[in-house]
């Protein structure tokens, strides 16, 4: 069995891990066994393998088409595809126009529907593909699913459009019209054993449940695949014959990925190609799968050649989000006269070994550069202003802040800065303290001093050697020995000389720690953990270098531009201990930043079980960090973040910035005395 890949491969930006070390390989004791296994192992049961299929389909010619569909059916049975989907009318072409009214054509549309039925017959795929039916006397514009060898149910559209380039309504008749028909009437002619459904949510083997749209259905005021994902589809489809015109792509793009995020469920959304361009009409293949608000997979519009845009989606995560969001509720029978039958599909799809999505090295941090850095900008801002409401709240314009020279301070500064300007204040208004101590190096106290004064602020430098050793004295400590006790000591008194200075000038307290460290417990208790605000504290430390990186470019930090530069160059230490040489790095003692905010993300954000972190993280970091590497660095994680909640339970105020924060008052409670959970 073969290593799982992801079908983009790996993305990683340079610049967010600058200063991650590439560790020496693990020793077999710092790894837990169940968690190296699971790196290389694809979760059960989590993923749907799902395709969007595009024909090159000959209006009017059903014959060919048939077995133009029959051959994609084939690829996706190949490569295990779950469920395909087709365009809308594909039997026939959607341009067809008064021919798709012709006993000839739907004579050939009904039998190529037991054509394509056999087709699926121990393949574990489910077909959806678009056709008219007959029913009722009338003939609708349907999609049909097929699946184990039968045509096991069939469902009408529901919104004709009629306007514009589109005259659905002169042939077809809307689902709305069907309700309350006897179900004798609404067997399809020419298909025996299939009647069209008012509503029909397919459940697959493996428990997953898909439900279908078809085209303009997702464009109106009240979809039908709301009521859908209500009733319990995870997937819903829609068979879709959208034309070409400026601009539309983009909004189509936005209406799948809206309605995927607003339902909680995957989307696959698939558009007739290029070949049933006709008259005025120009159509260009879409193919979009969106997952919860994201696309994950995308076609080629106007590819000539047919193409099967394969995607796996994440149920699990999709369960996971509907059980957190309490506004997400189930169907009730009273709220909708539809009908909603669940067909089950015996046969299951083979299992794959490799996973057909793309897996974020860095989801914290945008690949692209002008997404990158309007999300940077707006970090500075919303943190900005929630600092000028706390001071406001405190009545003061002053602000005091411990600068090390470090990512985390100098962003603080920024943000404070930032902040006094917004509100039209004076710069001096920041008291830095630059409290360097035994292991301070001299890099990181200039950068500090310098920074501080050419921002404006109030410089003040104050030597913590002498008071510390005062400190260790008293407890009976000898001063040299460089234990928990000899570090937490400089950090609580630094800590301490900012809160008297607080109440010298009438200041805020601004804390630094960022959202990683709090997750790992990487500060020390009522040490730097402590503040009267925390600008840094919904910020990964992944993306903290981008943000001040952008800082430097604005104007108003032009002055200070090179030595933001330098500070963004300078490796992430505590400077607790050593000799001031930038000996003692985090990253050496708690793993790379990169790993843990993945695994920060994949945990809290997808309530991902630790052995699906492990695999996709073996997928995102593949030639960067081999599996054993990954494996100690998530034990290391599980361990810190359970660890470290009674500090997250003592946190100062700190605004919210993205979907994953620790604020025990909002987004994460958890006892302190929560055991091994994984």
């Amino acid at each position: 069995m073969g290593r799982p890949r992801s079908i983009e491969g790996v993305t990683t930006d340079p610049t967010s891990s600058a200063s991650s070390p590439i560790p020496a390989p693990p020793t077999a004791a710092e790894v837990d066994p169940v968690l190296l296994a699971a790196v290389g192992t694809r979760p059960e049961g989590r993923y749907l393998r799902v395709a969007g299929a595009v024909p090159r389909v000959r209006v009017g010619d059903v014959a060919t088409n048939v077995e133009r569909i029959g051959e994609l059916i084939d690829r996706a049975a190949a490569e295990q595809v779950a469920i395909v989907t087709f365009p809308e009318l594909a039997l026939c072409g959607y341009t067809i126009a008064d021919l798709v009214g012709n006993d000839a054509v739907l004579d050939a549309v009904a039998q190529g529907i037991g054509a394509l039925a056999e087709r699926t017959a121990g393949t574990g795929v489910a077909v959806v593909v678009g056709a008219p039916l007959r029913v009722a006397s009338k003939l609708v514009n349907a999609a049909v699913v097929l699946a184990d060898g039968t045509a096991v149910g069939a469902v009408a559209k529901r919104f004709l459009p009629t306007y514009s380039e589109f005259y659905e309504q002169r042939w077809f008749t809307s689902s709305d019209q069907l309700v309350g028909l006897p179900p004798t009437s609404l067997e399809v002619v020419g298909v025996p054993g299939l009647a069209v459904e008012e509503g029909l949510v397919v459940r697959l083997p493996d428990g997953t449940r898909f439900a279908v749209e078809i085209c303009e259905d997702v464009w109106a005021p009240d979809p039908p695949g709301v009521a859908l994902a209500r009733a319990g589809a995870e997937v819903v489809v829609n068979l879709s014959a959208s034309n070409e015109v400026l601009g539309k792509a983009d909004w189509r793009r936005t209406l799948v990925r809206a309605q995927s995020g607003r339902t909680a469920c995957a989307y696959v959304y698939v558009s007739c190609g290029p070949t049933e361009s006709s008259a005025d009409t120009v159509f260009g293949g879409d193919v979009i799968v969106a997952e919860n608000g994201n696309v994950v997979a995308e076609g080629r519009r106007y590819a000539r050649e047919p193409q099967l845009v394969v995607a796996d989606v994440d149920v699990a995560s999709l369960r996971h989000a509907r059980r957190h969001s309490s506004t997400w509720t189930p169907l009730h029978p009273d709220e909708q006269p539809t009908v909603l039958r669940s067909v089950v599909t015996p046969t299951p799809s083979p299992a794959p070994d490799d996973l057909r999505r793309e897996v974020d090295a860095h989801p914290f941090v945008p690949d692209d550069e002008a997404r990158r850095r309007e999300r940077c900008e707006e970090i500075i801002e919303l943190c900005a202003n929630g600092l000028i409401t706390a001071m406001e709240g405190a009545g003061t314009r002053r602000a005091v802040l411990g600068l090390s020279g470090g990512l985390d301070s100098t962003l603080a500064a920024i943000t404070v800065v930032r902040a006094l300007d917004l509100a039209g204040w004076d710069r001096s208004g920041l008291t830095c303290l630059v409290m360097p101590g035994p292991a301070s190096s001299g890099r990181t106290q200039s950068n500090a001093e310098r920074l501080g004064r050419e921002l404006g602020a109030t410089v003040r430098m104050v030597r913590i050697e002498e008071l510390s050793s005062t400190a260790l004295a008293a407890i009976g400590h000898d001063g040299v020995t460089e234990d928990v006790a000899y570090e937490n000591t400089q950090a609580r008194l630094r800590t301490l000389l900012l809160m008297n200075t607080a109440n010298l000038v009438g200041g805020l307290v601004v804390g630094t720690g960022d959202l990683s460290e709090l997750a790992l417990g990487w500060c020390t208790f009522n040490g730097d953990h402590m503040s009267m605000y925390n600008v840094n504290v919904g910020i990964p430390k992944t993306l903290v270098r981008h943000v001040v990186s952008t800082a430097a470019a604005w104007d108003e930090f032009a002055a200070v531009a090179p030595v933001l530069h330098d500070i963004v160059d300078t490796p992430v230490s505590p400077e607790l201990t050593g000799d001031g040489d930038l000996t003692q790095r985090t990253e050496d003692l708690v793993g790379p930043y990169e790993l843990h905010d993945f695994f920060l993300y994949r945990t809290i954000r997808h309530g991902d079980a630790p052995a699906a972190v492990a695999y996709l993280a073996g997928l995102a970091f593949a030639g960067r960090y081999d599996d054993a590497t990954i494996a100690r660095w998530l034990g290391v994680f599980l361990r810190r973040f359970t660890a470290s909640q009674f500090k997250r339970d003592a946190l100062p105020n700190g605004p919210k910035v993205g979907t994953v924060a620790l604020s025990p008052r909002g987004d994460w409670r958890m006892s302190p005395q929560t055991g091994r959970w994984w």
